[in-house]
């Protein structure tokens, strides 16, 4: 792996990546900004996407056609949907979905991709694997699942079970999936490293702004020991 791309939909999931790296190129794309150089001796670029499917998927997109890295790292918050994690633990996206693609009405699976007919993107599993090693060396609690994507901020406990019985999801959130997407069919691996902030029930808005800090500081610090 050559040069990493990493993709935070706000910016307090990718400062500190910033302020860690050696900027040697800033680019104005569609709004958004990349940053490419150094971090740790690794070649990166980094971007803010802004949050949501739409704003992921574009940035993804200039990141690829201006860049080509070899490899883009989704990173930052999400909802955690297994009782098996807390606060600030580590989702690890094995395969991601759009639960809000929806043309069941013509006799589709629920987040069936028409044109490519495909429900779940997978991620890489080589990066996949580094990851887990820092994880395991670290001693940081973790969980590799489905992680399920829509343009919606999850605060619903119905929600929550219909993500775990159809796609047994553990993990909720706005943009990994989108950004999957893309890095299919331009054929580019991803993977997806969030941190738990909420568990997506009623009372999830509260507990992502008093842990989200936190919690998006434990993607950042990993992305920058995967680097060394």
């Amino acid at each position: 792996m050559k040069k990493i791309g990493i993709i935070g939909a706000m910016e307090v999931e990718i400062e500190e990546i910033k302020k860690n790296m050696i900027v040697t190129e800033t680019t104005a794309i569609a709004g958004m900004n990349f940053y490419k150089g150094i971090l740790e001796n690794t070649e990166v670029v980094l971007a803010q996407s802004g949050i949501g499917k739409v704003f992921a998927a574009a940035c993804t997109q200039a990141m690829i056609m201006n860049f080509a890295p070899d490899c883009i790292i989704n990173i930052g918050v999400c909802g955690g949907l297994s009782k098996e994690l807390k606060t600030g633990d580590i989702i690890l996206g094995d395969k991601v979905v759009q639960y809000d693609m929806d043309t069941s009405a013509v006799g589709d699976p629920i987040g069936l991709i028409s044109g490519i007919n495909k429900i779940y993107f997978h991620c890489d599993e080589n990066t996949n694997c580094a990851i887990e090693n820092i994880l395991k060396d670290k001693n940081i609690n973790y969980k590799k699942g489905v992680v399920a994507t829509g343009d919606k901020f999850i605060n619903d406990s119905a929600l929550v079970k219909w993500l775990c019985d159809n796609f047994n999801a553990i993990g909720g959130d706005m943009e990994s999936a989108s950004i999957g997407h893309v890095c299919y069919i331009n054929n580019v691996p991803f993977a997806v490293l969030r941190s738990m902030s909420d568990s997506g029930d009623e009372n999830s808005d509260n507990d992502y702004k008093s842990s989200l800090d936190y919690a998006a500081k434990m993607t950042r610090d990993i992305i920058i020991e995967l680097c060394k």
